[in-house]
């Protein structure tokens, strides 16, 4: 039986475990940390309990299927609840939007709240859904540095679909001709930022992502975020992966231009198939000693990360929902503080997600466990610890006037991670949280693939190569190096009673 070494048990390293597993593979998860997840992990502070990382869930079906090609029922794994509203939007000046899920009754709350005209929402999300189902897909399923995938038919719908807009406008651009109100312009600008762009010089292409939470849906796995990573380990190991928990892997072996294990910190591993789930910038540079291809990546712009506070509050917010966000009054000012100026936003956009609105033991009684969020820049200049001071102050100022509470006084416990932290405990490249940005029209295609191009029997997996960052990115990224595996390998080790074909 061929071996596959996984490094990294993140969410798309667990994935590409069980579908490698599936085709054949005996498969081996190497995991510096004694946890598996990666951002996707949780902790308990007191007795409060929190998601480190992702919190809001689309496309569960990137989850099922893994299930579903195991023969196993998802339901004995996992229960997953679809949510009638997604978010809910608060702004400076008291007005609150409720973010449903239904579309036609997103629809109607902009109209009422906003003054939008009538169907300029279900007018827009149609189009989302087209362009995401014709032109999407093929970016997000596909390998695009692979000929067939633009020599097939599907290319020509593709073609039909997109708008001259979609080629040279900006998603603000866009946002701006579709809506009359600046504030339904901001909700809608803030999806660029579900993959760390920023919606000002972002490509109007990036329009289709509002179509997955208000057409497909959002939703919440029973138990929190952590919920998906339990399960998709628990499936892991029910098809026989074999995991090495606080085991680093410290070198990717090579022989010429062949792969063919790993050294860790405690033994060395002979491998058929190495698929790096870690942050392809550290991938070359510490385990490829290859300092010329990291710095080319790293010339890439980087997407946003983060500031997360994590605070147990000694009070409910019935205002308050499982994903709540507060505007900024100026959200060009934010994020040009964040990709020209590289600095903390003076009046940062927050984002507040409270768990326990679904699963009550994630808190005392009457208390909520809010995990608290500012975009950041990915930078290496800023000193983080004072930068996190500072930003704590702005944020506890601008919740406490917009909710009309002292916030301060309620926090009961704490914990803060930042971008520093992130990529000490991640290896994410400068903290960032989706690898690249998508700033550029050519993002895509700059964006490293799942197949290394120098070594063979090498494959990437996770938000920082194709397709991109964000759960339903990094399972497809799994997808799409089973893809890849099969293709080299064949029938030597296809299980065809179990994999399914890329259609």
């Amino acid at each position: 039986m061929k071996h596959a070494v996984i490094i990294g048990s993140g969410v798309a390293g667990l994935a590409s475990a069980i579908r490698l597993r599936l085709l054949g593979f005996e498969v081996s998860v190497f995991e510096k940390n004694s946890f598996p997840g990666g951002k996707l992990s949780d902790f308990k502070l007191g007795e409060y309990h929190f998601d480190r990382g992702p919190s809001l869930f689309t496309q569960p079906e990137n989850v099922l299927e893994l299930f579903r090609l195991a023969g196993k029922n998802p339901q004995d794994y996992i229960q997953i609840e679809k949510l009638k509203e997604a978010n809910r939007y608060f702004f400076e000046d008291g007005t609150v939007v409720h973010g449903y899920t239904d579309v036609q009754k997103f629809d109607a709350e902009l109209v009422t709240k906003l003054n939008e005209p009538k169907g300029s929402a279900t007018k827009y999300l149609s189009e989302a859904a087209r362009l995401y189902q014709h032109v999407g897909l093929i970016f997000l399923d596909y390998p695009l540095h692979r000929l067939k995938t633009w020599l097939h038919k599907r290319i020509l719908k593709a073609l039909s679909v997109v708008k001259g807009k979609h080629l040279i406008s900006t998603v603000d651009q866009v946002n701006k001709q579709s809506f009359t109100s600046s504030k339904t312009q901001q909700i809608f600008n803030r999806f660029a930022t579900y993959n760390g762009s920023n919606p000002y010089v972002a490509p109007a292409m990036l329009t289709m992502i509002p179509h997955l939470e208000h057409n497909e849906g959002a939703f919440y796995p029973k138990g929190g975020m952590i919920s998906i990573t339990k399960a998709l380990f628990s499936l892991a190991k029910d098809v026989g992966v074999h995991f090495f928990f606080n085991e680093t892997v410290q070198e990717i072996i090579k022989v010429t231009d062949t792969v063919t294990g790993v050294q860790t910190d405690q033994r060395n591993v002979s491998a058929d198939v190495v698929v790096s789930n870690m942050d392809v910038y550290f991938t070359y540079q510490k385990l490829l000693n290859d300092n010329n291809t990291a710095f080319e990546i790293s010339k890439q712009e980087r997407s946003t990360s983060a500031i997360i506070f994590y605070w147990g509050i000694k009070k409910t917010f019935p205002e308050l929902d499982l994903h709540s966000i507060f505007f900024s009054e100026n959200y060009q000012q934010e994020f040009d503080e964040l990709f020209v100026k590289k600095v903390l936003p003076d009046d940062p956009t927050i984002y507040i997600n409270i768990t326990a609105k679904k699963d009550k033991d994630h808190a005392p009684a009457n208390a909520e466990n809010w995990f608290v969020m500012i975009n950041a820049p990915a930078s290496q200049i800023i000193n983080w610890e004072e930068a996190v001071q500072l930003a704590k102050t702005r944020v506890i100022e601008k919740l406490s006037r917009m909710i009309k509470t002292d916030i301060a006084a309620l926090i009961d416990q704490e914990y803060i991670w930042h971008p520093g932290c992130i990529e000490r405990d991640t290896a994410s490249f400068l903290g960032s949280l989706y690898g690249s940005s998508s700033n550029d029209r050519m993002a895509a295609f700059f964006r490293h693939t799942n197949e290394s191009k120098q070594y063979k029997n090498l494959f990437f997996a996770g938000g920082t190569v194709h397709p991109g960052g964000g759960i339903p990115l990094c399972l497809k990224s799994a997808r799409m190096v089973e893809l890849l595996v099969k293709e080299q390998f064949g029938d030597s080790v296809v299980n065809h009673t179990t994999v399914q074909e890329l259609r």
